[in-house]
C-alpha cells in the first residue's frame, strides 16, 4: 500500500491544509484575535494532557509525520508520503526535505527516532504513551527515510502519529519546549503572558508560507462566558470557536456582525466514578447514579439544549455508534432499591470539577438529582492545575465531570487500575486489543459496538451527552471548522474575506 504526494504543489497545499487561494487575494486584515476558555498549562503537547495546548500548538508551531482534516482523513504532513507492508505491520516514511525548525537547526529523520524513542523512554512523560506501545523500533534508513516497525497492526496508527503527542521536536530544543517551544510549522511561538494572552507569529521559512494568511495569531484566555460575551460584543476578539455560554448563542445568531455554528466534538461528557475506592467500586452503585441522571434535565440546564446525549463512550456522529441511552433510564425508585441493596442508602461523597460552565453547571444539576435518591453530594470547584495534579494523577477523588476530546479513546477504559478511572477488566482490555488490530472498519465497528455495550453494561461512568463546538466569528473570518475531529487546527487555514 503506498500513500504519497507527488507534486511540489500539492505538498505545499497539503503542509499549509489548504489555503492555497489565500495567496491571490488581498486581505484587509493579517491578524486575528481568537478567545480560548482553557489556558495551557504548558507549552509542550509531548508533556502535558491539556487540551488547549493542542488546540494552539499542534500543526501551528509543531508538526508531527501526519495530519488530519475536518473530515478526520490522514494526509502528509513531516511526512511526505509512506509505504505499508502487507502485513500492517512495517511503515517506511519519506520525509519533507529543506525543512528548518524555528531556531534554524535542520529536520532529518534523526528527529523522527530522537522524538519517538523520547516518548516511548522509560522516564517518558508523554501523555499519550499508550499510541507508541504498538512500536517495536524506530530506524533511520538515510536523512530522509524512517522506517517503523510495528509489534502488531495498529488500524489508528496513521490517525494518531498526527497527533500532539506524535510532535517532532529536535534534541536541541526538546528540553526547553514548555516554556519556549521551537518546531517546524507554520507559525513560531511569539509570546506568553499567562493569565492574559499567547501569540503566534507567520514563520515565513515555512514550505507553504506564501499560502498562509495569517502573520499574527493571538489567543485570548478568557473562561467567564460573561467576559467572552462582552468581548466578542466589543469586536476586541475577532472568534471564539468554543464558545462557552450557549445561552447567549441567539443573541450572535441575530447580530448580522457575528456567525455562529453549532458542530460536534469528540468529547464524551461523562460522570466520572472512581472505580478503584468504595462504594464505586460495586456495580450496583454505579448503576444506581446511572438511573438517577436524568440527562434531559442536564442537557437542558447545562447546555440549554444544544447537546446530544451518550449512553456510552463513542461519538454519535461515528460510524459505530450504538444508541444505549434507554439502558438505564431515569428512575429514582430504582436507584434508591439497588443503593439499598449495596448498603450505601444516604451515603455521603465528594464531585470535584474543573472551572468550565459545561462541568459547574452539570454538577450543580446532577448534586440535586442525587440527592433525591438519598446521596449527599458536596461540590467542590478546582482549579484545572488542582484538576491534573489531584485528579487525573493522583485519583484523590470520588466523582467528577469532565469531556474526553481525544479522538478513538475508548483504549482509556484497557489502561489499568492506574489510570483515573480506576477501572481494569481484562475481558475489555482484550477487546481493546483486538479493535486497534483490525484493519477492516467494518469489522472494527462491530468491535466498537461490543466495547460500547460492555462499558454500559458495567456502568463505569454516568455517560451524559457529547460535547458540541459552538462556534461565534467575524462574519468575514473564513476557514474555522465547524466540527472538530481531533484536538488541533491549524491557523493556516484560516484568511479574511475582506
Amino acid at each position: 500500500m503506498v500513500f504519497t504526494l507527488k507534486s511540489p504543489a500539492l505538498l505545499s497545499c497539503a503542509l499549509a491544509l489548504g489555503v492555497g487561494l489565500a495567496s491571490s487575494a488581498v486581505s484587509a486584515k493579517s491578524s486575528v484575535v481568537i478567545g480560548m476558555q482553557q489556558e495551557p498549562t504548558t507549552l509542550d503537547p509531548t508533556a502535558d494532557a491539556t487540551a488547549s495546548i493542542d488546540g494552539i500548538m499542534t500543526h501551528n508551531v509543531f508538526q508531527s509525520l501526519t495530519s488530519v482534516t475536518e473530515d478526520g482523513k490522514v494526509i502528509p504532513d513531516l511526512a511526505r508520503s509512506w509505504t505499508i507492508s502487507d502485513d500492517g505491520k512495517t511503515y517506511v516514511f519519506s520525509l519533507a526535505q529543506g525543512v528548518k525548525y524555528h531556531d534554524g537547526t535542520t529536520f532529518d529523520a534523526n528527529d523522527v527516532k530522537f522524538a519517538f524513542d523520547r516518548a516511548m523512554g522509560k522516564d517518558s512523560v508523554n501523555p499519550s504513551k499508550k499510541i507508541f506501545k504498538p512500536i517495536e523500533s524506530v530506524n533511520v534508513v538515510d536523512d530522509h527515510t524512517v522506517e517503523i516497525k510495528l509489534k502488531k497492526p495498529d488500524a489508528f496508527f496513521l490517525f494518531n502519529m498526527a497527533k500532539g503527542d506524535a510532535s517532532i521536536v529536535a534534541p536541541e530544543s526538546a528540553e526547553n519546549n514548555k516554556t519556549n517551544p521551537v518546531g517546524t510549522g507554520p507559525f513560531r511561538f511569539d509570546g506568553w503572558t499567562r493569565g492574559d494572552r499567547l501569540t503566534l507569529a507567520k514563520n515565513p521559512d515555512f514550505a507553504g508560507a506564501d499560502s498562509v494568511a495569517i502573520d499574527k495569531v493571538v489567543y485570548r484566555f478568557i473562561s467567564d462566558p460573561a467576559a467572552a460575551t462582552a468581548a466578542l460584543l466589543a469586536e476586541e476578539i475577532d472568534a471564539f470557536p468554543g464558545f462557552p455560554a450557549p445561552e447567549i448563542l441567539p443573541q450572535f445568531e441575530a447580530d448580522p456582525r457575528f456567525t455562529v455554528t453549532v458542530g460536534s466534538t469528540e468529547g464524551e461528557v461523562i460522570l466520572a466514578m472512581n472505580n478503584a475506592k468504595p462504594p464505586f467500586n460495586d456495580i450496583r452503585v454505579r448503576r444506581a447514579i446511572s438511573h438517577a441522571l436524568n440527562r434531559d434535565e442536564i442537557i437542558d440546564g447545562a447546555m440549554y439544549g444544544r447537546a446530544t446525549p451518550i449512553g456510552s463512550f463513542y461519538p454519535p456522529h461515528g460510524s459505530a455508534y450504538v444508541d444505549l441511552t434507554g439502558v438505564y433510564p431515569h428512575d429514582v425508585e430504582k436507584s434508591k432499591a439497588l443503593l439499598k441493596e449495596a448498603g450505601v442508602e444516604g451515603a455521603s461523597m465528594t464531585l470535584r470539577v474543573p472551572p468550565f460552565p459545561y462541568a459547574t453547571r452539570s454538577a450543580e444539576i446532577i448534586q440535586a438529582e442525587l440527592a433525591q435518591v438519598g446521596l449527599d453530594v458536596k461540590v467542590e470547584n478546582v482549579e484545572w492545575g488542582f484538576w491534573i495534579g489531584e485528579i487525573y494523577k493522583k485519583q484523590n477523588y470520588d466523582m467528577t465531570i469532565i469531556a474526553h476530546t481525544s479522538p478513538n479513546d475508548m483504549g482509556n477504559f484497557a489502561r489499568g487500575k492506574k489510570y483515573f478511572y480506576g477501572f481494569e477488566e481484562p475481558e475489555f482490555t482484550a477487546l481493546w486489543e483486538k479493535i486497534r488490530a483490525e484493519a477492516d472498519p467494518a469489522k472494527r465497528d462491530e468491535l466498537l459496538k461490543q466495547g460500547q455495550r460492555y462499558l454500559t453494561d458495567q456502568a463505569v461512568h454516568g455517560f451524559l451527552f457529547q460535547l458540541p463546538k459552538l462556534g461565534v466569528y467575524n462574519k468575514d473570518l473564513m476557514g474555522f471548522w465547524q466540527s472538530s475531529p481531533v484536538l488541533f487546527q491549524s491557523m493556516a487555514d484560516i484568511s479574511w474575506s475582506k
